[in-house]
C-alpha cells in the first residue's frame, strides 16, 4: 500500500476488481493506493469495531449500510491497537459526526492511520457483484494513482497476493505477552480460573468477557510454544479469531495438538475453530464470499435454539455433518458438529466428545452486535470446573 499524502481529499478515486469490474467515486480517508481482498460486511452499526478487527487484515471492506460515520470514532470502541482494514468502501459518509462520545470523525481517523478509502460507490451493486461472483482481489486508487489507465490499474490488482495461502496471524499478533485481570473489569475477589489465550488477531472484548466472569487471561503471541503455555499454569487454553488462510497455521495446529494431548480444556473462536478442525485432522476450504456481519443465524444443535451471531470469516472447516464421528486424528476420539449456519449449512462449531474441547466459528464477544452467544464463555468455565473437579478427585484417589 502506498500513501501519497496525509491530507483527506474528495478528488476522484477508482475501485478496481480483479475480474475487471470498475467502480468510480471520490476519495475517502487517505489518498494513494491500497490492494487487498474485497469483502462486504452487513452490519448496520459498529463500523469502528469492524475496521479495528484484526481479522480484516489485508482486506478492503465494503459497508453494505449506506450511511457510515454518523457517530464518529472514540478511544474506547476500538477492538485493537490500530485500524487493520487494507481499504474502506462506503456509499454516503457522514458530513460531520454527531454523538456525545465522538472524539474525531471517521474520515479524520482514516487519514491519521493512512487508510485509503473511496466514497460515493453504489455499494448495493458492488455487494451483489461479489455475492454473484465471489470475493476477489481489488485495489483502491486515488490522487495521482487514479490517473493511470484502467488496464494499468487492473494489472496492479492482478499482481497482488491472494488471500489463499496468506499467513497473517503472526503479522497482527502482539510481540509481548500481557495479562488481563478480573479486577480490572468489575470482578470482586480472587480469580476463579487462569487461561492462556493465543493472540491470532484477538479483539479487546474477548479477554474482557472472560475477566468479567472472574477469569485471569494471559494473552500470548501467535508464536507461543507449549512451554510458554505451561509457564502460566493455566486451567484452560484459548485460541482467538484472526486473519489469513488456516491452511498456513501449521505451528498453531501443532501447539493445539500438544495441548489436547495434555487434556487441558480448550475453547476456540473463528480462526481458533478452524485450527481445532485441522488439529482433529479435518480440512478447511475458502468460502465463496464468506460470512461478515452481525446478523448471521446459527443453530445450536445441542439445544435446538437459533442464535443471531456476529461473524467475520472467509474460510470454514470441512467436517461431517451427520452426528458424532471419529476424528481423523484418532487419539482425540469422537467429535461432532455442534453449530451450523442456517444460511448455507457451513460448520459453525465443533464439540469433542472424549476430550475437553469445543469451538465456534463466530464471535460470542460481539462488542457491536447480538449477545445471543455470550453463554459460550460460561460453557467454557463449566468445562474448566468439571475438569478441575475430576483432577481434584484423582488427586484424592491417589
Amino acid at each position: 500500500m502506498s500513501i501519497q499524502t496525509p491530507e483527506a481529499s474528495t478528488g476522484a478515486a477508482v475501485l478496481v476488481l480483479e475480474d475487471g469490474r470498475i467502480f468510480r467515486g471520490q476519495s475517502y480517508g487517505a489518498v494513494g493506493t491500497t490492494l487487498g481482498e474485497a469483502v462486504f460486511t452487513t452490519g448496520m452499526t459498529g463500523y469502528q469495531e469492524t475496521i479495528t478487527d484484526p481479522s480484516y487484515a489485508r482486506q478492503i471492506v465494503v459497508q453494505t449500510a449506506p450511511h457510515i460515520g454518523n457517530t464518529g470514532v472514540n478511544g474506547e470502541d476500538a477492538e485493537s491497537r490500530r485500524i487493520w482494514v487494507a481499504g474502506y468502501v462506503v456509499r454516503d459518509p457522514a458530513r460531520r459526526p454527531s454523538n456525545w462520545r465522538s472524539e474525531a470523525s471517521l474520515d479524520e481517523e482514516l487519514v491519521r492511520q493512512g487508510i485509503v478509502g473511496i466514497q460515493g460507490v453504489d455499494t448495493r451493486a458492488l455487494t451483489r457483484h461479489l455475492r454473484e461472483h465471489k470475493t476477489m482481489r481489488a485495489g483502491i486508487f486515488s490522487g495521482e494513482a487514479a490517473q493511470a489507465s484502467d488496464a494499468e490499474l487492473l494489472a496492479a490488482v492482478r499482481a497482488s497476493e491472494p488471500m489463499e495461502g496468506s499467513r497473517l496471524a503472526e503479522e497482527v499478533s502482539i510481540d509481548e505477552a500481557y495479562v488481563v485481570e478480573p479486577s480490572e473489569h468489575g470482578w470482586e475477589g480472587e480469580p476463579r480460573f487462569t487461561i492462556a489465550a493465543i493472540d491470532l488477531g484477538i479483539k479487546a472484548m474477548t479477554p474482557q468477557r472472560f475477566a468479567e466472569r472472574g477469569v485471569r487471561v494471559h494473552v500470548l503471541p501467535a508464536t507461543a510454544t507449549l512451554d510458554d503455555v505451561k509457564a502460566v499454569n493455566p486451567d484452560g487454553f484459548f485460541m482467538s479469531n484472526g486473519p489469513g488462510d488456516p491452511a498456513t497455521a501449521d505451528a498453531q495446529v501443532s501447539l493445539l495438538r500438544s495441548v489436547l494431548d495434555e487434556k487441558l480444556p480448550y475453547f476456540g473462536i473463528c480462526f481458533g475453530n478452524q485450527i481445532l478442525g485441522r488439529a482433529l485432522g479435518f480440512g478447511t476450504y475458502k468460502l465463496k464470499y464468506g460470512h461478515r456481519g452481525i446478523n448471521q443465524p446459527v443453530l445450536d444443535r445441542r439445544t435446538g435454539k437459533v442464535e443471531i451471531t456476529s461473524q467475520n470469516h472467509g474460510f470454514a472447516v470441512d467436517a461431517p455433518m451427520d452426528g458424532a464421528t471419529q476424528a481423523p486424528e484418532s487419539r482425540f476420539g469422537r467429535v461432532e458438529v455442534s453449530h451450523v449456519s442456517l444460511n448455507d449449512d457451513v460448520v459453525e462449531g465443533l464439540s469433542c466428545l472424549d476430550i475437553p474441547a469445543f469451538s465456534v466459528q463466530y464471535h460470542p464477544e460481539a462488542a457491536s452486535g447480538p449477545h445471543d452467544a455470550a453463554y459460550l464463555f460460561d460453557r467454557f468455565i463449566e468445562l474448566m470446573e468439571a475438569e478441575s473437579g475430576q483432577t481434584n478427585q484423582k488427586d484424592k484417589d491417589a
